[in-house]
């Protein structure tokens, strides 16, 4: 048995209910009609998730652990499309993750991310184009 949590802290569950309170999540097809009017879809997943699984085309690669550098407009690091109006989609394997980094995009100011929901899979499942 753990030791039980220290005081102030929360759990996942907790992180990603907050998390998902800020965003406007976004199915399958509205994402596809986003990236048709010129939103950013960022897939984060790692190198491995997208070759077992495959890509979304158009999609921008940026891996979670550079996800805040690459896109925030202060960041020497950042990516020369970046601004803090983006429409930013992000997605992830199932849209865990993808909501835990949509929030911290807002943070930075981002006001305009969200994520995928259902994330890769859900897009697959919903017969939309994959590499």
């Amino acid at each position: 048995m753990s030791a039980p949590a220290p005081p102030g802290s929360r759990g996942i569950d907790d992180l990603l209910a907050e998390a998902r309170t800020r965003l406007v999540r976004v199915g399958p097809h509205e994402t596809h009609r986003a990236l048709a009017r010129g939103a950013v879809l960022v897939d984060i997943r790692p190198a491995a998730q997208r070759a077992e699984h495959g890509e979304i085309p158009g999609a921008v690669i940026i891996e979670r652990n550079v996800l805040e550098w690459r896109l925030d407009p202060r960041s020497d690091a950042r990516l020369p499309f970046t601004h803090y109006d983006l429409e930013v989609i992000v997605t992830c394997q199932e849209g865990y993750t993808s909501s835990l980094a949509a929030a911290a995009l807002q943070d930075l100011g981002l006001l305009r991310a969200t994520d995928l929901e259902g994330g890769f899979k859900a897009w697959r499942e919903a017969g939309l184009p994959t590499a």
